[in-house]
């Protein structure tokens, strides 16, 4: 069968917006399904612009998949919409159809829940000898005017026996200055505002290092992010990694990953970390309140928070913090209290986002319970725009704090600062950090004219919009997805 494999784009700017990053899933599911014969192409929308050509061809495939996260899949459901008036059957995947495949089976022909590495394999072989689909595990689809959702199975147990990820599927695959890798599923924590436990699973599943270092052999000399959820979970098995990468001459030339803030104390595994070319921890500190971090169930305090940036500093590492503001313990001070904590502990890079209570999470399972949700149109869902009513303050509070703290920090001053201090790496971050939130601004003042004005009607003040009109914009808004209704305006 001709398989297409799309990856929607963001629909925002973020720190990340120059720099990409392909998710693996499709990648892998892309290497399983050529392995069994399929031909197979990959559209990361991300890397490049789909063009009237590469439509015209993804019209012919048999099949086509689209993987979305919250914030991805209004533009997902359009692109299914457009492939079903061309008679193309669409399975989606992903996290946020994991949690919500009653709303996707609405915009595509199937969804398959948590992980595709066996069930998309079963359903295209279904399809292509007329079997029977309520035998494919995890999956949802339409028999008549009913919805069925087959048989959930456990999660991959042994992920040794996935094949090596095969980035050459991704059409424009060589322009990618950052490789991703994958050496682990879940995390062993859970915290209130995650959803990788719920999708992944509480165990920490961790890929061999026998098999990864097959895949090594393609990091040596390139730019490499570990996209492990926490990749040092296990310090001895990440040590027992990094040492291999060393012996068998597979350094990266930089690589980059996702922590936890007690990393550092660990010297040896830091050793390694400078030894094999870190460049870069990517850690979430979440705050600098010690109730909010209690509340998030992260596990940590703000000590650790501080030691944590001096110790990494120690090793010569920079440090990309990042902090979420929102939380019902925290009131307006905060904005300005973590950019001046951020500043002081001279942490090189980070990302404020607000508080978003993501499908599939504890957060989103409260808020939604209690009314506090203002708008469910999912482009929305990104860390970048307020969704929901603080406890301490608006809205439109929560939204101008968390772009003042932001540009508290990406300044041309600090930019100059870390420039002058040798600091290469860190001044272009700052600022396209910068670039970044003048970016947000100009396309996003539609946006805060309504946050504003929506929050002018809960005043009882005179106003022209209503928030409502955001979710209105949305692709769900056609087919039952708006649930605004739920939320006075």
């Amino acid at each position: 069968m001709k398989i297409a494999l799309l990856e929607p784009r963001s629909p925002d700017y973020h720190i990340y917006s120059r720099v990409v990053i392909p998710r693996l899933g499709l990648p892998l599911l892309g290497t399983i399904l050529r392995e069994r014969g399929h031909e197979v192409k990959i559209y990361n929308e991300a890397l490049h612009d789909i063009t009237p050509h590469d439509a015209w061809d993804i019209a012919k495939s048999d099949m086509v998949g689209i993987s979305v996260t919250t914030s991805t899949a209004p533009r997902g459901y359009a692109m299914a919409k457009l492939l079903r008036l061309k008679n193309v059957p669409v399975v989606f995947g992903g996290s946020h159809v994991t949690f919500l495949p009653d709303e996707a089976i609405n915009y595509g022909s199937y969804v398959i829940k948590n992980e595709a590495e066996e069930s998309l394999p079963m359903l295209l072989d279904v399809l292509d000898n007329g079997g029977d689909l309520s035998t494919v595990p995890n999956l949802v689809y339409r028999d008549g005017d009913r919805v069925v959702h087959t048989e959930s199975k456990a999660l991959c147990g042994c992920l040794d026996e996935l094949p090596v990820p095969d980035l050459t599927l991704i059409d424009h695959h060589e322009d990618l200055r950052i490789l991703p890798a994958l050496t682990t599923r879940g995390c062993p924590h859970r915290c209130t505002f995650c959803s990788v436990s719920d999708m992944f699973g509480p165990k920490y599943r961790m890929v061999g290092v026998d098999r990864l270092m097959e895949e090594a052999k393609q990091w040596k000399g390139k730019n490499v992010f570990f996209c492990d959820d926490n990749f040092t979970a296990v310090p001895g098995r990440t040590k027992e990694l990094l040492d291999r990468m060393l012996t068998e001459g597979c350094v990266p030339k930089r690589w980059y990953a996702q922590m936890r803030s007690d990393t550092w104390r660990d010297s040896e595994l830091m050793e390694l970390m400078r030894r094999t070319n870190c460049a870069r921890v990517f850690v979430g500190y979440e705050s600098i309140n010690q109730k909010v971090l209690d509340d998030y169930n992260k596990r940590q305090t703000v000590a650790d928070v501080k030691a944590s940036i001096a110790g990494f500093h120690s090793y010569n590492i920079p440090v990309h913090g990042m902090f979420m503001f929102g939380d019902d313990y925290e009131g307006k001070d905060t904005f300005d209290r973590t950019a001046g904590f951020a500043a002081d502990n001279q942490i090189d890079t980070l990302q404020f986002l607000v508080l978003t209570p993501v499908p599939g999470t504890k957060l989103f399972k409260k808020m939604d319970a209690e009314g506090r949700i203002i708008s469910y149109d999912w482009s929305l869902y990104d860390g970048h725009h307020v969704v929901f009513e603080p406890a301490l303050m608006t809205p439109l509070e929560l939204q101008m704090g968390m772009i003042r703290a932001t540009r508290q920090f990406y300044s041309t001053r600090s930019a100059l600062r870390s420039l002058f201090n040798f600091r290469f790496t860190t001044s272009m971050f700052r600022y396209w950090g910068k670039k970044m939130l003048r970016g947000w601004h100009d396309t996003n003042s539609d946006f805060m004219i309504r946050l504003r004005s929506w929050q002018d009607s809960r005043k009882g003040l005179p106003h022209k919009f209503s928030l409502k009109k955001i979710v209105e914009k949305s692709p769900l808004k056609t087919e039952g997805g708006d649930k605004s209704s739920k939320k006075k305006n």
